[in-house]
């Protein structure tokens, strides 16, 4: 048990959010298997209250791009302030995303607020946004573990238009987008510490 659990820690310790991919196929077996993986996240009384949308087609792609920097580019020069672009300066982004338009996949994760029954009537989902997030973390594993790569994506005043670019329910929120594939072979990281066990766990 010790063995598996330090093996399992220095798989996910090698993960690194990448924003530079290659735009090689990846099969969609595999892409299959990782959301089957998040899907058994525990969730408030069982509602499972997410939906994994699988983006590969290139014109869609290039929709969800051209949403998302048109907002991204609003962002950075009105609405994120001084200190928040100053802060995101040492990670050399910007409101260009092309990684939307390379990488072979878009998962797109949203959260249910609330189930709809056959007869139309509503569901409780409860705790509905801890749960997605529970789900998210599960695939973020899932997808390390494939040997692929991704980055955590909350596109800031998407939403509403990438909802409805894909034509998803009004149950139905987005929590957050997570371009998948392979990294790109002159692909760069940032050299990140994370902090110590000391500084994360309270042994009481």
């Amino acid at each position: 048990m010790i063995e598996r659990s330090a093996s399992f820690y220095r798989e996910m310790n090698n993960r690194r959010s990448v924003r530079h991919f290659s735009d090689e196929d990846v099969d969609i077996e595999v892409i299959e298997n990782i959301i089957r993986t998040a899907g058994t996240s525990p969730s408030g009384a069982h509602t499972e209250p997410w939906t994994f949308v699988v983006v590969r087609d290139q014109t869609i792609k290039q929709d969800v791009r051209n949403i998302i920097e048109e907002e991204e580019e609003i962002n950075y020069t009105k609405r994120m302030g001084k200190q928040w672009t100053k802060d995101l300066q040492p990670l050399k982004t910007s409101y260009i995303k092309e990684y939307l338009t390379t990488a072979p996949y878009l998962l797109l994760v949203f959260k249910q607020i609330y189930g709809i029954k056959d007869n139309g009537k509503r569901v409780n989902h409860y705790y509905n946004e801890i749960s997605v997030a529970i789900a998210t973390g599960m695939l973020l594993a899932a997808i390390q573990n494939a040997g692929l790569v991704t980055l955590t994506s909350t596109p800031l005043n998407c939403g509403p238009k990438l909802k409805a670019l894909l034509g998803r329910p009004n149950n139905e929120k987005l929590l957050i987008l997570l371009p998948v594939g392979y990294p790109h072979k002159d692909a760069r990281v940032p050299d990140l510490k994370r902090k110590s066990l000391d500084n994360i766990m309270v042994l009481i």
